[in-house]
C-alpha cells in the first residue's frame, strides 16, 4: 500500500474543501431566483399585481402589451433592474428619454400603482424589477396567453444606461442585427422568434415602420415583402408626410389576443414591422421556427414561457446587491442627497 505524505493530504484536503465551496457558490447563485422567493415575506404580491393589471386594463385595453414591453425593454439593459423606470435626476439620465423609449414606452403610472399597492401590504420588500417581471406575466395571461411560475428575487439597480437604451433590438433591424443583440445577452434564435411573439398584442406608430412604405430601396418605392393588400391599408393608415404617431394594429388579425397568429401573418408577408417580418424573409435562418409556432400554438406558448424566463435572469442583481427601491422612479436616497449636494453649492457660492 502507497504512503503519503502529510502535505498530499493537506494539498488533497484544501482542494476537496475549495471544490465544495464552488459547488455551493455556484448552487446559490442558481438558486438566487425562485418563484417562491416572496412566500414568506409578502405573499399576496401576485395578486396584488393582478389586481392593479385589472384595474388598468378596465380603462386601457393597450396596457397589457405596453407593460410586457417595459419588462423586455428594462432586461436588455443592463439586465433585469428596474433601470427603465428611473427618471432624470442629478445623477440619472433616465432611458424613457432613449429613441425606443421617447414617447412610446408607456405603463409607468401602473407600476407606480401596483409598487404603492405592495408597500401597503409588505414595505420595502419587494422590488420594482420583480413588479415588472410579474406584470408582465400577469398581462399576457388576461390577454389570453401562457400562465406561468416567475422567478423573483431580484434587486433594484442604482444607475441607468440611456446609450445601451439606444441600441436596443429595434422596428428596423434586419435579422443578422437581431440575431446579435439577442446573442449579446445570452439568448438564442428560438428566444429571439418566441419573444418577437410578444407583437400578437398591441400598437406600433407609423414611425416605427414608414421606411416600409415609401422609398425602402433605390429599387422600390415600398418592401417587397409586404403583402400588396397590406401595404395600401397600411399606405392609407400612414400617409407620406402624415402623423408619425399614428397607431396600428402589431397583429391584424387578433390585435389584443395573445395567440399564435403573429406567426401565421408573417407566412402571408403581413408583419408590420421590419424586424418581425425578416424572421420569415427568404432564406431566414429563423423561418423554420417561424413555421413552427404558427402550426402549434401550444408549441408557441411553451417556447414563449422559456425565453421569458430566459430574459429574466438577464443579469439580475441580487443578494447585497443594488436596492429594494422604495419609490420606483428614483433611487432610494435621491432627493436627500440632492438636497445636501445644492446645500455644499449654496455654501460654496457663499464664500466665492
Amino acid at each position: 500500500m502507497a504512503s503519503y505524505s502529510s502535505s498530499y493530504w493537506l494539498t488533497a484536503s484544501l482542494a476537496f474543501i475549495l471544490t465544495l465551496l464552488l459547488l455551493l457558490l455556484l448552487g446559490e447563485s442558481q438558486a438566487q431566483l425562485s418563484s417562491t422567493f416572496y412566500d414568506s415575506s409578502c405573499p399576496n404580491v401576485s395578486s396584488i399585481v393582478l389586481d392593479q393589471v385589472q384595474q388598468a386594463q378596465n380603462s386601457d385595453t393597450r396596457i397589457l402589451a405596453s407593460l410586457t414591453r417595459l419588462f423586455f425593454h428594462d432586461c436588455f439593459v443592463n439586465g433585469c433592474d428596474g433601470s427603465i423606470l428611473l427618471d432624470n435626476s442629478s445623477t440619472i439620465v433616465t432611458e424613457k428619454d432613449a429613441v425606443p423609449n421617447n414617447n412610446s414606452a408607456r405603463g409607468f403610472d401602473v407600476v407606480d400603482n401596483i409598487k404603492a399597492a405592495v408597500e401597503n401590504s409588505c414595505s420595502g420588500i419587494v422590488s420594482c424589477a420583480d413588479i415588472l417581471a410579474l406584470a408582465a406575466e400577469v398581462s399576457v395571461n388576461l390577454s389570453g396567453g401562457p400562465k406561468w411560475s416567475v422567478l423573483l428575487g431580484r434587486r433594484d439597480g442604482t444607475t441607468a444606461n440611456i446609450t445601451a437604451a439606444n441600441n436596443l433590438p429595434g422596428p428596423r433591424d434586419n435579422l443578422t442585427t437581431l440575431q446579435q443583440k439577442f446573442n449579446d445577452v445570452g439568448l438564442n434564435d428560438t428566444d429571439l422568434v418566441a419573444l418577437s411573439g410578444g407583437h400578437t398584442f398591441g400598437r406600433a406608430q407609423c414611425r416605427s415602420f414608414s421606411n416600409r412604405l415609401y422609398n425602402f430601396s433605390d429599387n422600390s418605392t415600398a418592401d417587397p415583402s409586404l403583402n400588396s393588400t397590406y401595404l395600401a391599408t397600411l399606405q392609407n393608415n400612414c400617409p407620406q408626410g402624415g402623423n408619425g404617431s399614428t397607431l396600428n394594429n402589431l397583429d391584424l388579425t387578433t390585435p389584443d389576443t395573445f395567440d399564435n397568429k403573429y406567426f401565421t401573418n408573417l407566412q402571408t408577408k403581413e408583419g408590420l414591422l421590419q424586424s418581425d417580418q425578416e424572421l420569415y424573409d427568404t432564406g431566414a435562418s429563423t423561418a423554420s421556427i417561424v413555421d413552427q409556432f404558427a402550426a402549434n400554438q401550444t408549441v408557441f406558448f411553451e417556447s414563449f414561457i422559456a425565453a421569458m424566463i430566459n430574459m429574466g435572469n438577464i443579469s439580475p442583481l441580487t443578494g447585497s446587491n443594488g436596492e429594494i427601491r422604495s419609490d420606483c422612479k428614483k433611487v432610494n436616497g435621491a432627493s436627500e442627497q440632492y438636497t445636501i449636494r445644492m446645500a455644499v453649492k449654496d455654501l460654496s457660492s457663499a464664500k466665492a
